[in-house]
Order: C-alpha cells, then sequence, then structure tokens
C-alpha cells in the first residue's frame, strides 16, 4: 500500500539514514533510491540534493524534511548557546533550506507537489524534549503554517508530523536506553497498550501526507502520539480508567 501511494512520484528525504527516514525509504523499496550525502544547515547542499534528484529522476513531488538531532540535555539556566545554534541550524535552518528549494523546484516545474516535515510532540507540549529541540521544532511548526499559505497559491501543500517517543537511534543515543527500555517508556505515555509506537508509524503518517489522499490536506500538524496529548498527563501511579 505505501509504494502505491507514491508509485511514479520523485520524493526527496532527508534524514534516512536511520530511524523515521529509513522506515519511509524501506517502504518505498530500497531498489528505488538513490542516496545523496547532504548536510541540511548547508543552504548549498540543500539546493544540490533537490537539483540531483530533479536531474536523475525528472522532477520532485515530495519532500520529506526529516533530519533532526536533539541536542545536549541541560538546564536552561546551564545550557550552551554553540549548542542551541546547532540544534537550530540542523532542526529549523535545514527545514527551512529543504521547504525553499523544494518548493522552489516543484514551482519551476508547475508541480502540485507535497512537502512534509518531521516536527515533535515537542512542538505542542512542554517538557517533552530539551530546549534547544522544543525551541526548533515549535520553529517547524511555524514554519509550515507560514509556508502553506504562500506555497499553497502555487498548488503545494505543506505540512508536518508530530510523533510522540519513538526507539530510534537518536533517541536511544540521547537518552541511554535500550530499545526495550525505550519502548517501555513510549508505551506508558500512549493511551493505546500492547505496543510501543514504531518508526514505520510515523512514516505511514508521512506517506499519507505524501500522497494524493492528503490532496486537500495542508498547513496541517498530523500529531501520531496514541492519544498523549488528547488525554492529557495522568498522575504518576494512577490507573484511569
Amino acid at each position: 500500500m505505501t509504494k502505491l501511494r507514491l508509485e511514479g512520484k520523485v520524493a526527496v528525504i532527508t534524514g534516512a539514514a536511520g530511524g523515521i527516514g529509513e522506515a519511509v525509504a524501506a517502504s518505498i523499496g530500497a531498489d528505488r533510491c538513490k542516496y545523496y550525502r547532504c548536510d541540511v544547515p548547508d543552504e548549498q547542499q540543500v539546493s544540490d540534493l533537490v537539483d540531483f534528484a530533479v536531474a536523475t529522476f525528472g522532477g520532485l513531488d515530495v519532500m520529506y524534511s526529516n533530519a533532526g538531532i536533539m541536542g545536549r540535555p541541560a538546564s536552561l539556566l546551564q545550557m550552551s548557546l554553540e549548542d542551541f545554534d546547532n540544534v537550530v541550524a540542523v532542526n529549523a535552518r535545514g527545514c527551512v533550506a529543504a521547504v525553499k528549494h523544494a518548493g522552489r523546484a516543484m514551482a519551476a516545474a508547475g508541480t502540485r507537489g507535497s512537502i512534509i516535515c518531521t516536527a515533535s510532540l515537542a512542538a505542542t507540549v512542554g517538557g517533552m524534549g530539551p530546549h534547544a529541540y522544543t525551541v526548533s521544532k515549535h520553529a517547524v511548526l511555524g514554519l509550515v503554517r507560514s509556508a502553506a499559505g504562500e506555497l499553497g497559491q502555487l498548488g503545494i501543500r505543506v505540512n508536518c508530523v508530530s510523533p510522540a517517543g519513538v526507539a530510534t537511534p537518536l533517541a536511544l543515543g540521547f537518552t541511554g536506553m535500550t530499545v526495550a527500555q525505550a519502548e517501555a517508556v513510549c508505551e506508558a505515555m500512549s493511551a493505546l497498550k500492547g505496543a510501543a509506537m514504531k518508526a514505520g508509524d510515523v512514516a505511514a503518517a508521512a506517506l499519507f501526507l505524501a500522497s494524493d489522499e492528503a490532496a486537500f490536506v495542508s498547513g496541517h500538524n498530523l500529531v501520531v502520539d496514541g492519544a498523549t496529548t488528547a488525554l492529557g498527563p495522568k498522575p504518576p501511579g494512577v490507573n484511569m480508567q
């Protein structure tokens, strides 16, 4: 089903070496993918990536701006602004570059394309990540809402997907947890019991936004969190059911 959703479309996925981006690429099929090294805070590299996709495949229909980092855990009072700048450069500046250059290519070709960004539950609820990460993901959400207005006039849709905790290499490296430990925490956060959310669940949401099934969905923040934000926090140790 996921392959059919993007059948005949050209998609660029940043951050596809692992985690959510890798799950999206895998669902499309490794035999259909070409890999291109890109440092997303470098605008010229992002522009070159888009040009490579257009030159290689004849156009661009979908941009999934997914590359991101967590930064170092630190109290706001002790936070390094150098680390803050680095996180914002990757997560926010990199996303702006992806939207800009994908939009530029789509507009030039008259493509009614789809641009998706990975935001985070941290863009909706406080305390879900380090301060720099939270600020950067709020910026991503703001960009999506702003860009949807301008690019919508060109027939280009812009959306974001906001996952709760997922046991990706990025999250494991930040928390120091094992996969089993991280999945247990992710399941505890969700109202959907019996399984923890996987990278593939977020990939499926992104693929929906990329597809023609979401032809009139733009400026939307698709939260994938098992009703965590809908229910609000639970008192520690209390079974609310």
